[in-house]
């Protein structure tokens, strides 16, 4: 299976870019987007009703803001909203898809550079989402998790890191989060095949960054470790244009 996640900053200006062709071109199982900004019924309908997918969306109850939405070309066994927690769940960052070998989860984690409560909302975001997904872990799921989690792990995963270790997306109690998540046993499957620096996923478009591929790592797959010898690639896609990030992708052997 092809699975691939795009913070697209809107999906109604994404699609002024041609997104839902993008969509058909790209052979994939399950696309999943992040920062929507949108209400269901506010995306426009070749986005609604793609041809050959099915369609599903979380969606902020504040309009203009965050959401995430994924797209299927099989119904998975589950579809599931948010994580039990109202403060999150109102914000329309995760979508759960229960598959037969595995439960892939769409998220939109938090940006924590607006504020101390922000800083503290996103933190606080991360160890409620590691907590659910060990929870099913328990139960015998194998998990992958994709999307946009705002933080560069490593220097390698940013062009300028000693300029923005006090800044969040790089802050040492941010990145602290992205180790322990590999400690309990969750691969960055990006770094299975690639080792390179200057693989970004993000560029400040007010500055010109992505010309002079000044970038961060800040969209992910990841996969529990059970999954690994299945995994077949993980690449990232910085020629696609359409939004401040770009596509990050995973191929996985599901026979």
């Amino acid at each position: 299976m092809r699975f691939l996640s795009w913070n697209v900053n809107g999906i109604r200006a994404a699609q002024k870019k041609g997104l839902s062709e993008w969509i058909l071109q790209q052979n994939a199982d399950v696309i999943c987007l992040q920062e929507t900004k949108a209400r269901e019924e506010q995306v426009p309908m070749p986005l609604r009703y793609p041809k050959g997918y099915s369609a599903y969306f979380a969606s902020s109850e504040r309009g203009g803001y965050s959401g995430i939405a994924m797209y299927f070309r099989h119904q998975p066994l589950m579809l599931e909203r948010g994580v039990g927690i109202k403060k999150f769940d109102v914000e329309g960052r995760v979508i759960r898809a229960d598959y037969p070998m595995f439960t892939l989860f769409n998220v939109y984690f938090p940006n924590g550079g607006a504020s101390t409560e922000r800083l503290n909302f996103k933190l606080e975001f991360y160890d409620r989402f590691l907590a659910h997904i060990e929870s099913l872990r328990k139960t015998g799921k194998s998990i992958i998790v994709c999307g946009d989690v705002n933080t560069a792990h490593k220097e390698i995963d940013i062009a300028r890191p000693k300029e923005n270790v006090n800044n969040s997306g790089f802050m040492p109690i941010e990145r602290a989060w992205l180790d322990k998540l590999i400690e309990h046993g969750y691969v960055d499957t990006f770094r299975m095949f690639n080792h390179d620096g200057g693989q970004y996923t993000w560029w400040d478009m007010k500055t010109a960054a992505r010309e002079r591929n000044v970038g961060w790592r800040l969209d992910y797959f990841f996969a529990s470790e059970d999954l690994k010898d299945r995994i077949r690639s993980a690449y990232i896609m910085p020629e696609v244009l359409g939004s401040d990030h770009c596509p990050v992708g995973l191929d996985v052997d599901v026979n």
